[in-house]
């Protein structure tokens, strides 16, 4: 019979034995609006200033392109969070909503 040395194997089955603590998966309101509200209005920036650019509307064309950098600079995190929110509430396996920086 051979010899199966079981100090460095990890399972399920060992984590789950060896804690004694439950844990919080609530998802954080506040964390989760915020990222939200930066899809919205980093999207809506997005438009407007592509707008603004095509159509030389509020100014010169730079105007409108400095708009829709800033709304892309909203949008990509908004984005980020507002996907792992989403995952986390579907039950994705490797998502939760520790994954969310608090505010």
């Amino acid at each position: 019979m051979a010899y199966v040395d079981h100090a460095f194997s990890i399972s399920d089955e060992d984590i789950m034995i060896g804690t004694s603590y439950t844990v919080n998966n609530k998802p954080p309101v506040k964390e989760i609006a915020l990222a939200v509200s930066l899809l919205v209005f980093g999207f809506l920036s997005i438009i407007i200033g592509s707008l603004m650019a095509y159509n030389h509307v509020g100014g010169d064309t730079a105007h409108g392109l400095f708009f829709a950098i800033l709304g892309m600079l909203l949008f990509i995190p908004g984005f980020y969070y507002t996907r792992i929110a989403y995952y986390a509430y579907k039950g994705y396996k490797g998502f939760s909503f520790s994954n969310i920086p608090p505010v």
